[in-house]
């Protein structure tokens, strides 16, 4: 038994519409898109700011912490497991150098937080993450992505293979559009992480509700 087993974490909200939030200074703003997000059906959140200062990202983490609880969604916090703790956040999302963390974390069951690890093109990093208790695992850059264009590009045939391989959920991470849902559902993804494009479409709601009618049926 893992530990991500043994402290029996629902890993079964990392599925459909998975929505990082865009870089805001304006919390009101990031507030009232989130939102928007929520009524459209988005259940599952992460929260990203890597430029802002750290008490303005605090704040920003405490406000969107109190609307997520009070719709009853799902928020994960980007690489910051004190801040996840601070807010009381669901979780966390840590990348490819935060396995310390991740290990020390995990001493702490009597608060468990979903982990999800960032494994870019690396089924290895995905299986090693896995049995170390991680809640879920992220593969990407599938497309070009302008948030990250630099990045590594995942395959649909990585996709098959970790789905054959892994026992907890996958997410697909980097320049999904609408046109890409099917093919990352069929080759085996559990959700799909996006930002602009949800955040910058014009209706935010109905593009959320597009993006998860193909999580359905």
């Amino acid at each position: 038994m893992n530990l991500r087993q043994a402290m029996s974490i629902d890993c079964t909200v990392i599925r459909g519409l998975y929505a990082i939030t865009p870089e805001i200074a304006d919390t009101a703003r990031l507030l009232n898109q989130v939102q928007q997000a929520i009524d459209g059906g988005v259940t599952l959140f992460q929260y990203r700011a890597k430029t802002l200062a750290p008490a303005h990202r605090e704040a920003q983490a405490q406000a969107l912490a109190a609307l997520c609880k009070h719709q009853d969604v799902t928020l994960i916090i980007n690489d910051d497991i004190a801040l996840a703790r601070a807010c009381r956040a669901s979780g966390v999302h840590l990348g490819r150098d935060d396995k310390a963390a991740l290990d020390k974390d995990h001493e702490d069951s009597n608060c468990p937080l979903l982990i999800g690890v960032s494994c870019y093109d690396s089924l290895q990093n995905a299986l090693e993450a896995e049995q170390s208790g991680a809640s879920y695992v992220a593969f990407g850059s599938f497309f070009p992505s302008r948030t990250k264009p630099d990045a590594v590009r995942a395959t649909l045939p990585l996709l098959r293979e970790a789905r054959r391989k892994l026992g907890i959920p996958i997410v697909a991470i980097g320049g999904i559009g609408l046109d890409q849902v099917d093919a990352l559902i069929d080759a085996g993804a559990d959700a799909v992480a996006v930002i602009s494009a949800l955040f910058e479409a014009t209706d935010i709601s109905g593009t959320a509700r597009q993006f998860n009618h193909h999580f359905q049926g």
